[in-house]
């Protein structure tokens, strides 16, 4: 059984930091691209970061640009995404997702991925 559990969340201070882990099970993530998305309360899902399978491609959502980072460890079958400087909207419930896919052209759109996680709350708040 496919699945994949985020770790990390939490609250924290604006200008505090986080990293995010997305741990898969029951398959490797050896051929699949990586996504992070969001959900604040009222608003869409948004597409935070993406990672190709090899790790060699990354793009980033303009919003987070600069204080997000998005890395894999393909040996422990988990992706990451450290976040710092944060602000209150990045208050969200924080999903990852995966994607058979091995190119290194990257999407980050939710509905190209097909395994998701169950979420994780991030809450930025002094």
């Amino acid at each position: 059984q496919l699945q994949l559990v985020e770790s990390g969340g939490g609250l924290v201070q604006p200008g505090g930091s986080l990293r995010l882990s997305c741990a898969a099970s029951g398959f490797t993530l050896d051929y699949h691209a990586i996504g992070w998305f969001r959900q604040a309360p009222g608003k869409e899902r948004e597409g935070v970061s993406c990672i190709s399978s090899t790790g060699g491609s990354t793009n980033y959502a303009d919003s987070v640009k600069g204080r997000f980072t998005i890395s894999r460890d393909n040996a422990k079958n988990t992706v990451y995404l450290q976040m710092n400087s944060l602000i209150p909207e990045d208050t969200a419930v924080y999903y990852c997702a995966a994607r058979r896919y091995i190119g290194e052209h990257l999407t980050c759109a939710g509905g190209l991925f097909d395994s998701w996680g169950q979420g994780i709350q991030v809450t930025v708040s002094s």
